[in-house]
């Protein structure tokens, strides 16, 4: 008998096309007479629009249209319904600006060098307003108020715990403020869209996450019925959460393409895209944690404020989800969590890999470092004292929250023994005793996340045609996860027919029958159980049309190495091909089984699953300059059963490289006016690949019990992890001088200074 394709390596089948250049982007769809489409965008944070002259840029050679909000006639859409519609967004803006960027008037023409040119001779003037870029005074009495219809600017709050002294009875209480800076998603491909109109709708390529929601969008603004809108993401450079839902662009460009009646692509510059897609993190939090002398934690205490930027949306909800995770992997009695997110005269903050539960671990991690310096205890030993043991499980937080299954010590033990943690900590001593400048710091993580949050629902199809080719439809949407080979060794698994005959189709609201997309590290553990779950239904019924051709009984069969035989007698029975061929021809069949070999289903699971692991990074400080180096970053991580481990390590080193970024680099800044200074690559600092430290990748696996793979999510796993890992590391390799913290980006000079003030 053949063995599982499940749990191996099996190279992505997408690799050769992407490599090789031969992927198709929004970019490289070429249609007739297609025109060009430019946004004119604002370069004040807060002001009225007093007038906007696009006289000369009407007359400039190639101009198709100049559109202002009025000319589209389109509502404000909203950002994150729960919001309600104070905070909705029109897709151009309309009286006022709330950002450096916000898109004020729409230029299309016959090339996109004539659209750019035609856009910068539109004429706005502007009168400047009051503005505010920092959450916490925009929340304070007398701030400017970006809504004033709302009556302040106060998105959105949530709490739980604070009918009990969280701190009662603890000998210990550190007391921390830790910055989780803004960052900005940077995919190589940008937001981009294509959209071409017909005699009855609109097909719209665009790159996404969620193509349904594209469309659901686009139908909904423009008055068009979900059937008359095809909406497709072919390949897609990386999103990241920026690219989840519907951008507002899009909805413009296409009804600039309805309202001319020839197609409309746009592409965002890079600048453009640093300033306009949506933002990440960017919490301030206040955070006690309280323990008993021998390090047993007793309560969790924090007060957390978000920057949910101009429009609200659903990174307004997100430190409700760092309020989730607010407990990790230890078993706090007692957690007293509060949280308020502002609207700034910034760009939007939405999801970005993690969304709301890296927050939570940077969180939770510092204060672990901080308790385990103010005992004396080693920060491993400390976190081992308060993990969840393994036969907690499930085990209800404090926060409120189930988790599905897990083995926390036994991830962080890996970690330990892979790292060599013990010789580290004596290196580690042997360097300070000899006065050496060259600091190495020793940084631990432990974590756990929620995948599948709130969307626990998706449909797959699977069909067996003729000629024995299986064709795999799903709701999700491949940005670089691999899901044309993942779900491809899923149905091959099911059904024991070659990998190679299995084709996979995602993301065509025309092919695909719906779908969630790819949010929030859900897709193999629904997508795939969708599929798994179709293609188990597909494989009943060849059963019982094998049964059919056999003259037996379908329960005498069993499908073995691709044959469906009589149990117990090699080499009798039929193959795929002959069981397909007999499912189109109705002939063949008894009366009560329809021709065809093809299901679908909607798999819904109970509840979200807890991805988790243990991270420790290895750094060298220069005690007297501040530079830092990442040495080596060990992660071990669990994500349940694993479909495809070549796929799951590249999932963690991509999250590993984004983490590093958030821990090291990267930083999102405003000026006074509300100027954005990091709006280039030339000015945000995102890391090269020489500036990656040697990665060092295991797992364990605890299956998840709530779905038929005991897969759980891992695409964001990475990034939650080694955030607080870096962060911890730098800031003990300087711990021994005085320092107790360094914000992020942990640059040279922070350090420096951080070293200098604590020499004070």
């Amino acid at each position: 008998m053949q063995g599982s394709i499940l749990g191996n390596a099996v190279k992505r089948r997408e690799d050769p096309r992407l490599i090789t250049g031969a992927g198709l982007y929004v970019a490289d769809v070429k249609v007739a007479r297609a025109l060009h489409a430019q946004f004119v965008r604002s370069p004040l944070a807060h002001a009225r629009i007093s007038s906007v002259d696009a006289t000369t840029a009407h007359s400039m050679p190639g101009v198709a249209a100049v559109y202002l909000a009025a000319d589209l006639g389109l509502a404000p859409l909203p950002g994150f319904p729960p919001l309600g519609s104070d905070f909705n967004k029109p897709p151009l803006a309309e009286g006022v600006v709330r950002f450096v960027g916000e898109p004020i008037a729409l230029v299309v023409a016959e090339t996109r060098e004539q659209a750019v040119d035609a856009a910068a001779a539109v004429e706005v003037d502007l009168e400047p307003i009051p503005h505010v870029i920092d959450p916490e005074k925009a929340l304070q009495e007398g701030a400017p108020l970006l809504f004033p219809d709302h009556g302040s600017n106060l998105a959105f709050s949530n709490a739980f715990g604070a009918d009990e002294d969280a701190l009662e009875g603890a000998e210990v209480v550190i007391r921390g403020r830790f910055v989780n800076q803004r960052v900005a998603p940077v995919p190589l491909e940008t937001h981009a869209t294509l959209a071409e109109p017909s005699a009855d709708g609109l097909k719209i390529w665009a790159s996404s996450q969620q193509v349904f929601s594209v469309r659901d969008t686009v139908a909904g603004a423009l008055g068009l019925e979900e059937s008359q809108v095809q909406v497709v993401s072919n390949d897609v450079g990386g999103g990241f959460g920026a690219k989840a839902g519907c951008q507002f662009e899009t909805v413009a460009v296409a009804a600039a393409a309805r309202k001319l009646g020839r197609p409309v692509g746009w592409m965002e510059t890079r600048s453009e895209n640093m300033v306009a897609m949506t933002h990440g993190r960017a919490q301030v939090q206040e955070v006690e944690l309280g323990a008993t002398r021998e390090g047993r934690l007793i309560g969790l205490r924090a007060r957390v404020v978000g920057d949910a930027g101009a429009y609200p949306a659903i990174g307004a909800f997100l430190p409700l989800l760092t309020g989730m995770m607010s407990s990790g992997v230890y078993a706090i009695p007692r957690i007293d969590y509060a949280a308020r997110s502002a609207a700034t005269n910034t760009t939007t903050v939405a999801a970005y890999r993690g969304a709301g539960r890296p927050e939570a671990a940077a969180m939770l991690e510092r204060a672990m470092d901080m308790l385990a310096m103010e005992l004396k205890m080693d920060p491993v030993e400390l976190r081992r004292r308060n993990l969840i043991p393994p036969d907690a499980f499930p085990y209800r937080t404090k926060a409120g929250y189930t988790y599905d299954s897990g083995d926390y010590r036994k991830a962080l033990d890996e970690a330990v023994r892979l790292a060599g943690y013990d010789e580290l900590r004596r290196e580690q001593a042997r360097r300070r005793e000899a006065g050496d400048p060259r600091l190495l710091g020793i940084g631990v993580s432990t974590y756990v996340e929620i995948t599948a949050v709130g969307a626990t629902s998706e449909w797959g199809s699977v069909e067996v045609e003729p000629d024995g080719k299986v064709i795999v439809l799903c709701g999700t949407t491949n940005y670089g996860q691999g899901h044309e080979t993942s779900l491809a060794q899923v149905a091959a698994e099911e059904l024991q027919v070659p990998f190679d005959s299995v084709r996979v189709v995602e993301s065509d609201t025309f092919a695909v029958k719906r779908g969630d997309g790819s949010v929030g590290s859900r897709s193999m553990q629904l997508g795939g159980s969708a599929v798994h779950g179709a293609a188990g239904a597909v494989r009943a019924k060849a059963m019982r049309i094998a049964a059919h051709l056999l003259e037996v009984s379908h329960e005498d069969l069993e499908l073995r190495d691709g044959r469906f035989q009589v149990v117990g007698v090699p080499g009798s029975g039929v193959g795929w091909l002959d069981v397909a061929g007999a499912a189109a021809d109705p002939s063949k069949l008894p009366g009560d089984i329809e021709t065809g070999l093809k299901e679908d289903l909607d798999f819904t699971q109970d509840d979200a699953t807890f991805p988790f692991g243990a991270h420790i990074c290895t750094v060298e400080v220069d005690a007297e300059t501040g530079a830092t180096k990442v040495l080596k970053l060990v992660a071990v991580d669990d994500c349940g059963r694993i479909i495809n481990p070549l796929l799951a390590e590249g999932q963690v080193h991509g999250g590993i490289a984004q983490g590093l970024a958030q821990a090291m680099f990267e930083e999102i800044v405003y000026d006074a006016d509300g100027n954005p200074v990091t709006a280039s690559l030339l000015d945000y600092a995102a890391p090269m690949a020489t500036e990656m430290p040697e990665i060092v990748t295991a797992h364990t696996v605890t299956p998840s019990p709530l779905n038929p793979l005991g897969a759980k999510g891992i695409g964001e796993s990475g990034t939650i992890g080694s955030t607080p890992a870096v962060q911890n590391a730098v800031i003990d390799a300087v711990s021994h001088l005085g320092v107790r913290h360094i914000d992020m980006p942990l640059t040279s000079e922070r350090v420096w200074q951080a070293i200098q003030a604590a020499k004070l």
